[in-house]
């Protein structure tokens, strides 16, 4: 493994200051039943980290006092944290919208039938990992067998409703292949409809495109290919001053599985705290801290701004 830090952390990246808070995304921790080529996050099945109950309960005290509408939950894969329908169950009591970020094969090898019903009962939002709408392009990028084991859970969801019922969002995530751009957003998001119905009768919500992140495996990738810093020079050569309006760090902070909170998930990665990269843990902040503050940035942050945008909810622009 390479060190990213050090190749990223001087940086002319403009000054981002944070809004009023919105959203909170939560790591459960980084074990992951699958170990995709572009993980920001290095998560796999040989991961330990998991977010543990105390932990889950200070977040549910910080969500309760601050009034936070959304949840984002993440991972690896979420659903693997045995605490995963608690937190959910307590979150909607306090009125929070709640997003699961599933990687879809997960919910096979749970072998767990109840979790696409305990979603229904929630109105849980479904944001899947699908990078390609072809066979080969998936397992390559994800294992052999995922793409056919992602089909079969994404009839299923429809079957119970998501992608039909208003209040049952199922969104698909796209990922580029390597090191360059993802294609327009709305253009691709038509061709995945298309293909997805046509061959295999499923139907979503929304495309959503991210850039590849050039840290963590992906970056040791780019490094072991010697093309780092030509993936750099894309993204920065890519900037978009109207993305930069509206990056998500903006109104989200990051909670990593021990409770310490990251201007986004890409820093929490990388370690770089927030309010100057100090370690801070949820219970010791609160929301009056938060807005105003100032957002660490490096050189990675030229992903989220490069070309239309990158989001957790797909491109900016």
């Amino acid at each position: 493994m390479h060190e990213i830090y050090p190749l990223i952390v001087k940086t002319d990246f403009p000054n981002i200051y944070r809004e009023k808070l919105e959203t909170l995304q939560i790591n459960l921790g980084y074990k992951c039943n699958q170990a995709c080529l572009h993980c920001h996050v290095d998560a796999g099945p040989k991961r330990k980290e998991m977010m543990g109950f105390d932990t889950i309960n200070e977040i549910l005290n910080f969500i309760k006092k601050s009034r936070i509408g959304t949840i984002d939950l993440t991972g690896g894969a979420p659903e693997l944290n045995p605490h995963f329908k608690f937190l959910v169950n307590e979150a909607k009591k306090l009125g929070c919208h709640v997003i699961d970020r599933c990687n879809l094969t997960v919910l096979i090898e749970l072998r767990n039938e109840d979790m696409i019903n305990f979603f229904v009962n929630n109105s849980v939002e479904i944001v899947a990992s699908l990078p390609c709408y072809e066979k080969k392009n998936v397992d390559t990028q994800r294992g052999k067998g995922v793409f056919e084991k992602s089909i079969d859970v994404l009839r299923k969801l429809n079957e119970n409703g998501y992608g039909f019922l208003k209040n049952l969002k199922l969104n698909l995530v796209y990922n580029p292949q390597g090191p360059e751009l993802p294609p327009n957003q709305s253009d691709l998001e038509v061709l995945y409809k298309n293909k997805l119905e046509s061959e295999y009768g499923i139907k979503f919500n929304n495309l959503f495109v991210i850039t590849n992140m050039p840290i963590a495996r992906f970056g040791n990738t780019l490094i072991s290919k010697n093309c780092f810093q030509e993936y750099m020079s894309l993204l920065k050569e890519s900037f978009s001053a109207k993305a930069l309006d509206h990056v998500m760090c903006k109104k989200l902070i990051s909670v990593d599985y021990q409770g310490h909170i990251y201007d986004c998930d890409f820093n929490q990665m990388l370690k770089i705290g927030v309010f100057g990269n100090k370690k801070k843990h949820i219970s010791d902040i609160n929301i009056e801290q938060l807005v105003g503050s100032k957002v660490n940035v490096a050189d990675h942050c030229y992903g989220c701004t490069a070309g239309e945008g990158s989001s957790c909810g797909g491109s900016l622009t």
